[in-house]
């Protein structure tokens, strides 16, 4: 639950909810078709990581979680190059679609899949992960175009993906038996 709360923020779901709050006014049903698309991604990534685990080693596990982790480096390491939305849609349904996108391949979900293929219960790392993930979104919610400037979300970002760079290193080359 923390660490997806962690990797969601500054992340592009966590911005676009933020900044569509900020110019539309923070409406309850943007809040709810956020909270409703993080907690779907996140059972999805679960699901999604408890079905992989079935048919895998526990090294090739190990190795799933390795690659898991640098993904999600990867997609906190990279700038977010976004524009504020100029004439954003106020269809909630389209809203939900473009979230729901954006929330599958972000690292947060890549952390998901991963605690789902280690742990048996992927029930749980579905729910850890939509409550991580709506509690990011419900802040950016909240504070709306304050976010960006209040918090320093481009270097927090780029230390979690050094963390968890790190992390998919050593995961990775304990699961090769390089290191004990």
């Amino acid at each position: 639950m923390v660490a997806t709360f962690l990797t969601a923020l500054g992340a592009r779901d966590q911005l676009l909810v933020a900044r569509l709050a900020e110019r539309l006014g923070a409406s309850g049903g943007l809040l709810v078709v956020g909270l409703a698309s993080s907690a779907l991604s996140a059972f999805a990534a679960a699901w999604v990581g408890a079905w992989l685990a079935q048919t895998m080693s526990e090294s090739a596990a190990s190795m799933f979680v390795a690659i898991a982790l640098l993904l999600a480096a990867f997609e906190c390491a990279w700038p977010n190059r976004e524009k504020v939305p100029q004439e954003p849609t106020r269809s909630l349904g389209a809203i939900a679609i473009v979230l729901f996108a954006r929330q599958l391949t972000d690292a947060s979900r890549f952390l998901v899949a991963a605690f789902a293929v280690v742990f048996a219960g992927w029930p749980l790392a579905g729910l850890g992960g939509a409550i991580g993930g709506s509690a990011a979104l419900a802040l950016g919610w909240t504070m709306a175009g304050a976010l960006e400037r209040k918090l320093p979300l481009r270097g927090l970002r780029l230390a979690l993906a050094a963390i968890l760079f790190l992390l998919a290193a050593v995961t990775g080359l304990s699961a090769r038996g390089i290191i004990g």
